[in-house]
C-alpha cells in the first residue's frame, strides 16, 4: 500500500516536473531569450520524484529469493530432470552465448 502510495506520488510530481519546465521554457521562448537554466526547483522536484520512485518500487516489489547452488537444489528433486544443473545455464545455452552440450542418448 505505502509503496503504491509512494509510486502515484512520483508520478505526479515527475508529470508537474515536466509541467512546470514545459511552462518556463515558453516563458522564456516569449520573452525572446531561449537559452537558460532552469529554475532549482524543478531539478529538486524532479529529483525528489526519482528518489521516491525508486524507493516505492522497492517496497512494492516481491522479497529476493536465494540465488545458489542449495537453494535450486532444496527447490526440486534430481529425479525431476535428467539435467541437474541450475536453471540459468540451460538460458546461457538457449541464447546461444555457451556451446551446446553433447548429449549421450
Amino acid at each position: 500500500m505505502l509503496g503504491g502510495l509512494m509510486l502515484l506520488v512520483a508520478t505526479v510530481a515527475l508529470l508537474h516536473a515536466a509541467y512546470s519546465t514545459y511552462e518556463h521554457l515558453s516563458h522564456l521562448k516569449a520573452l525572446g531569450r531561449p537559452e537558460g537554466a532552469l529554475p532549482n526547483d524543478i531539478i529538486v522536484e524532479a529529483v525528489i520524484a526519482l528518489v521516491l520512485a525508486i524507493v516505492g518500487a522497492t517496497i512494492r516489489g516481491p522479497s529476493l529469493r536465494e540465488v545458489t547452488w542449495r537453494s535450486e537444489m532444496k527447490r526440486r528433486a534430481l529425479e525431476e530432470e535428467g539435467d541437474p544443473r541450475m536453471s540459468f545455464d540451460k538460458f546461457l545455452q538457449r541464447a546461444g552465448i555457451a556451446p551446446k552440450a553433447a548429449s549421450s542418448s
